[in-house]
């Protein structure tokens, strides 16, 4: 395995976020001692990082090699793809690259974390734009997404051609923007491609994605057939293109338009600066549509994936201003993101139980994804001709499948890789030559911290196990508390036994071990675990605090 690892006369690819999960996409390139980085996302938490929202890709391998990272790279506005900008691009210290959509949003969080004059932000207006860095020409391909302006990356290097998808999926009628057509995608494939680095989320999908046209069509029919109800859609916020159709459908079935949530005025404004939304309705305000006979409004939402503190969650609580009562109808025009079942799961059963009617895209073909199913990723091997494919944007599974189907469609050379694997993709035989620290970062409070690291580590630990705290000093025991164990009729009792028992095991200490305080606070940490774990079947973190060693 190789230990050095700067890139010269070779061209070499590696994953740091995004590959081996969906989400917190951080992409490099190194060729010729230079690197670029493309995308720079996070991830949001899940239960086994109790009290965190945010987890970023741990960016050490390119910190420590800063000075040589040329720019940040942006491919759409995603924010597995942008989140973690606002805390990381300061301190990397290069110039940001994005289309004025994902540009206008950056730039926005940039301000709110008081960055805005700190980081060069670089606009490429035109489509198909085009700027070097280094030895890397770099060109924006657009490409259909569900949101606007999403693109590939054309990188063109000393050692041939990466067409890098960023999230994408083949769609005729996209409602917003003009993606490359395929007649474009295979004068590109003509001219040649070394290597594919390509997203995984849908491969085990055996139909195409589907078209924003479609979902036009069965959201305007879906509408259309509660005449009398309310009616609430909730959907991904940065969805530009559900945007407009909503605001079309609102228009055509005569129902005024709703707005609820920070997030959706949030993207409405970007997406009105930007020249999208033009022809958008006017919006009411809540007391105004509380107002309104119920088949004459609409309320678009956020809370599709169960957000607590969203206004979909709000409203199925009756904590917010709108209201929803037995017969309104709520449309899910969105995907469940995997993790988040049960967080819908309880948003919906609390609308269930008050009688209101719910449609998701099972029922009705009210979304379709913004990513290729299998089909689509074989059009574009066909077009593009790649020597090599390399999957990303995917779990282990995912990545792992797309490698076979890339083998099936005839496509010379498949690199499976993860996070961490550096990939040399020329010159020679294509593959993994080493790996490097690929870890997670999480958001603790307002400090960045090692998703692994002990704070992180003992707080999971007491959210499964619980926590006891045993006082002691130089006589014997003074206190214990018990916190997070099934013994609320039994506390009494276990405080005696747990006395007892750090009791005997401090009198079994002998010699030198008798007066040791560290040795003291051992046996009692030991001690009352073992009493906490026969009482309750847990094994709790344990802390002795000893007042003789404080004096």
């Amino acid at each position: 395995m190789r230990k050095d690892f700067t890139p010269e006369q070779e061209l070499l690819f590696l994953a740091l976020g995004g590959s081996g999960e969906i989400g917190m996409n951080v992409n490099l390139y190194g060729s010729d001692g230079k690197w670029i980085m493309v995308d720079l996302g996070m991830t949001f938490s899940g239960e086994q990082y109790p009290g965190i929202d945010l987890v970023f890709a741990d960016l050490e391998f390119i910190e420590d090699r800063a000075k040589d990272l040329l720019g940040i790279v942006l491919t759409h506005a995603h924010e597995d793809h942008i989140g973690a900008v606002p805390y990381f691009a300061e301190e990397l210290g290069v110039p940001l690259y994005a289309t004025p959509f994902t540009a206008d949003l950056v730039g926005r969080k940039l301000e709110e974390a008081g960055l805005l004059d700190m980081i060069e932000v670089h606009v490429i207006e035109e489509d198909h734009g085009s700027f070097d860095l280094g030895p890397f020409n770099i060109t924006y391909i657009p490409l259909a997404h569900s949101i606007a302006e999403g693109n590939a990356l054309l990188i063109d290097t000393p050692y041939g051609r990466v067409f890098h998808t960023g999230d994408w999926k083949l769609d005729e009628d996209p409602i917003i923007g003009e993606p490359t057509t395929e007649e474009e995608l295979r004068a590109i494939g003509d001219e040649g491609v070394l290597a594919l680095v390509c997203d995984s989320t849908n491969v085990f999908n055996p139909q195409p994605s589907g078209s924003e046209g479609g979902v036009h069509q069965a959201l305007m029919k879906e509408v259309a057939k509660h005449t009398g109800r309310r009616v609430l859609v909730t959907t991904f916020a940065s969805n530009v293109a559900r945007l407009q159709t909503l605001g079309e459908v609102a228009r055509e079935t005569g129902r005024q338009l709703c707005v609820a949530g920070r997030s959706l005025d949030r993207i409405i404004e970007v997406a009105q600066s930007n020249g999208y939304l033009q022809d958008f309705p006017n919006t009411i305000d809540f007391d105004t549509a509380m107002g309104l006979p119920r088949g004459e409004v609409m309320i678009l939402a956020t809370g599709g994936q169960g957000e607590p503190r969203a206004a979909l969650a709000r409203i199925a609580e009756q904590n917010h201003p709108l209201e929803l009562v037995r017969g309104d109808v709520v449309l899910f025009s969105s995907r469940q993101i995997p993790g988040n079942e049960l967080a819908i799961g309880r948003v919906m059963n609390q609308l269930a139980d008050r009688g209101i009617v719910m449609v998701t895209d099972r029922q009705s073909d009210i979304h379709v994804s913004g990513h290729p199913g299998r089909p689509e990723l074989e059009a574009l091997y066909e077009w593009l001709k790649p020597e090599i494919l390399v999957p990303v944007h995917g779990e282990i599974r995912h990545m792992a499948e797309q490698t076979r189907l890339g083998r099936l469609c005839g496509i010379p050379h498949q690199v499976f890789q993860k996070n961490g694997d550096v990939v040399r993709l020329a010159p020679g035989e294509p593959g993994k030559i080493t790996e490097v620290r690929a870890g997670r970062l999480v958001l603790d409070g307002d400090i960045i911290t090692p998703a692994d690291g002990e704070g992180v580590t003992m707080r999971r630990r007491m959210a499964y196990e619980g926590f006891v705290v045993t006082i002691i000093d130089g006589r014997g025991v003074q206190a214990i508390e018990a916190v997070g164990l099934p013994l609320d009729e039994d506390l009494d009792s276990f405080y005696e036994e747990a006395v007892s028992d750090i009791l005997q095991a401090l009198q079994k200490l002998r010699g030198a071990s008798a007066k040791d305080q560290a040795e003291r606070s051992e046996a009692a940490r030991i001690a009352t675990r073992r009493a906490a774990q026969r009482w309750s079947g847990k094994r709790p973190q344990v802390r002795v605090i000893n007042l003789a060693d404080m004096n």
